[in-house]
């Protein structure tokens, strides 16, 4: 095929996660594209469960395929740029260890798209009715389109699912301070606008079929509030909860906010972990919750 891309390292960081079966599928596809050299590269970022670590360690027989424990956790951005550092071919395919391929041309339709920076997007599976991680999800599902993507490519970047050249991810690395969950992704979209390097959108989609439980994703979710809150003046433009903020010029009105989280939050938030979640109660948690660490 002219113009495929002729070369691929595949990087899959993994956190208590069996990323076998995603391994498994995308070597399959590799194997049918004659022409392409590929590898793959697994690294686990220091998960808790050895027993799981311990099966992953098979991937290592795999052909083409290489697998690495790190004994410590060194969070989301280094591992990635850890990932660059040991991948050897020209383009770098990176994917979620929780994502799963259900499109039979996965590979081919990277291989075949122009751009030096391509996101593929991603599609929700089914998930249970109860669970908050799965309605956010499903409810935001239209907003990424590559349609929609396109009219904000640099806001709508996720590292779930990407292909990037490899001297762009190393001129371009993720920013090691983002150390907690969140938004290290959105900073990239930045540094790569300021760098004038296109983002390329297409529907490529890797499923997104596991949905950890709700105590668990509001957990996250504060986590990544928390996480905005202390790199605000980088993403300044990138967020839409700072654009939210900053949005809100009365004084009162923060005030009221605040006190309403001050009184109410806990309520949310047993509203947000129990079987029947709100996503109206989710955004106006969030909202209160933001606005309590700018107080603080």
């Amino acid at each position: 095929m002219h113009g495929m891309k002729k070369e691929l390292s595949i990087l899959i960081p993994v956190y208590n996660a069996d990323p076998r079966p995603l391994v498994s599928e995308l070597c399959r596809q590799a194997q049918i594209i004659k022409a392409l050299d590929y590898e793959v590269i697994v690294v686990d970022d220091g998960s808790t469960d050895s027993a799981l670590v311990e099966k992953c360690q098979e991937i290592d027989q795999w052909p083409r395929c290489r697998f690495k424990a790190l004994e410590k956790n060194i969070g989301r951005a280094r591992i990635r740029n850890l990932l660059c550092t040991l991948a050897s071919k020209e383009w770098l395919l990176y994917l979620d260890c929780d994502m799963t391929i259900f499109e039979p041309a996965f590979l081919i339709n990277y291989l075949l798209a122009g751009g030096d920076v391509v996101y593929g997007g991603y599609r929700v599976g089914e998930g249970p009715a109860g669970n908050l991680r799965y309605r956010y999800e499903k409810a935001s599902e239209q907003q990424h389109t590559a349609e929609q993507r396109r009219q904000r490519p640099y806001q709508h970047f996720h590292t779930a699912n990407f292909l990037v050249r490899r001297s762009i991810m190393a001129e371009h690395p993720f920013d090691e301070a983002f150390r907690t969950y969140g938004y290290e992704d959105v900073l990239f979209g930045k540094q790569l606008k300021q760098a004038g390097i296109a983002i390329t959108h297409i529907d490529n989609p890797a499923g997104f079929f596991t949905f950890e439980d709700n105590a668990h994703f509001v957990s996250k979710t504060e986590e990544g509030l928390r996480t905005l809150h202390d790199k605000r003046q980088q993403l300044r433009g990138y967020s839409q909860m700072l654009t939210v903020v900053e949005g809100i010029h009365i004084a009162p009105v923060r005030w009221l906010i605040r006190l309403w989280h001050c009184l109410f939050g806990w309520l949310e938030r047993r509203n947000l972990c129990g079987t029947h979640p709100s996503l109206r109660i989710f955004k106006l948690y969030k909202l209160g919750y933001f606005l309590s660490i700018t107080h603080r």
